[in-house]
């Protein structure tokens, strides 16, 4: 062996025994978190994980009369991101960061971002003050409606339904105040109000119109159950609901979708409108079936943004309505088939306004929710158009 090849052997072997040695057998599990540690004076913890969802999506787009094909496939990685999350000082001081790393993540920066990547998801306190009150300080997720709040990586299809993407009211940074308290044995009733800045999350500019306001109120009637994680994989003995009721309301807002989408931009500034929406939503789980439904509105005080002169700028609140169906069984071999079934009716959308899509899917959680593979198959079926759309996905869900 050669003099120079012989001592690169050496230093390798030297650096993969002492890489053998650095390495120590923890006693954390899969799914648990990468780091997991609390401080040896209680004065903190720290949990880090780590998660990404593989997406493989194919579209096609076909005319009724079967005249005209046209499709597209497409390969990415949906969502990556980083979470830290435990207590500082005291247990009753939480606090939760989820950092974005996907394009999609941090996707939608512009003047009002400083022109910079919206990486930050999640940057929130939560100080548990006085019993069962518990105060929030920071951006996260407001209250909304229940596919919203529920995380991606918790769904039991692929991604969240048509329903969520055209009306849920997302994240925002503000207060919110959150409350439980029990009636009798069985019966959990769970309260939060939100006051925030109603612009979404990650800007750094002045507040160009007014505040958001949002309150929620659900309903235990059996006990309180996970009902913030789609599938039954508790595989509840005895059936357990959940039933919310979210009002929201943006004072003056300038965006189309509340505190998303376009700003109404006129030529004197922005367009200002009072933006309410309203949810419905219900979880129910038994024994491996898993049904939610929820039902959205939306509307406006002056929904058409006009010029000086009073005529359109073309843009237009997202006004309208929403239903969403899905209904789940969990398999003894943890394969779950599932249905889903939305239907939306958005007013300034004409010819098109009303959009149906149907949804199957199948799921296997080899470790839950934090390790699965996810297929589905939806039809878009557009009111009044001479196409419909099929869209087929594909998804691996991988999380620390």
């Amino acid at each position: 062996m050669k003099p120079k090849l012989r001592c690169c052997t050496i230093v390798l072997l030297c650096f993969l025994g002492l890489s053998a040695k650095s390495q120590e057998i923890t006693e954390s599990t899969f799914g648990n978190g990468l780091i997991n540690v609390v401080a040896k004076d209680s004065s903190y913890s720290l949990k880090f994980a780590t998660r990404f969802q593989t997406l493989f999506s194919s579209r096609w787009t076909f005319t009724e009369d079967d005249t005209s094909t046209s499709g597209e496939t497409n390969m990415l990685i949906r969502r990556a991101r980083l979470k830290f999350e435990g207590f500082a000082y005291s247990p009753k001081l939480e606090y939760k960061i989820e950092l974005g790393l996907s394009n999609r993540d941090i996707s939608g920066g512009n003047e009002f971002t400083g022109n910079a990547p919206r990486y930050i998801l999640d940057a929130v306190l939560k100080w548990n003050f006085y019993k069962n009150f518990v105060l929030w300080a920071g951006q996260t997720k407001l209250p909304g409606n229940r596919e919203r709040v529920i995380s991606s990586g918790d769904l039991q299809l692929v991604d969240r339904s048509l329903l969520n993407s055209r009306y849920n009211i997302d994240r925002d940074i503000g207060v919110q105040l959150h409350h439980s308290h029990q009636l009798g044995e069985n019966i959990l009733i769970k309260k939060a109000i939100s006051f925030s800045q109603g612009e979404g999350r990650n800007i750094i500019s002045g507040n160009l119109g007014g505040f958001q306001y949002t309150g929620r109120l659900e309903l235990f009637p059996f006990g309180n159950f996970n009902a913030y994680e789609q599938a039954d994989l508790d595989r509840y003995k005895s059936p357990k609901l959940a039933v919310g009721f979210t009002f929201d309301h943006n004072n003056n807002a300038v965006r189309n979708r509340s505190n998303m989408g376009n700003y109404m931009r006129t030529d004197y500034g922005f367009h200002e409108t009072d933006i309410n929406t309203y949810f419905i939503d219900a979880m129910f789980k038994y024994r491996g079936l898993s049904i939610m439904g929820e039902y959205a509105k939306r509307n406006a005080e002056s929904p058409i943004a006009l010029n000086s002169n009073g005529t359109p700028t073309g843009d237009k609140v997202n006004e309208g309505t929403g239903i969403n169906f899905q209904i789940g069984y969990l398999l003894d071999n943890n394969y779950e088939l599932v249905g889903r079934v939305t239907h939306i009716d958005r007013k300034f959308q004409l010819p098109n306004n009303i959009e149906n899509q149907y949804t199957i899917g199948l799921s296997k959680y080899i470790i839950n929710h934090k390790l699965k593979i996810q297929t589905d198959i939806s039809l878009n079926d557009m009111d009044h158009s001479i196409t419909n759309r099929t869209l087929y996905r594909l998804q691996i869900d991988f999380h620390f």
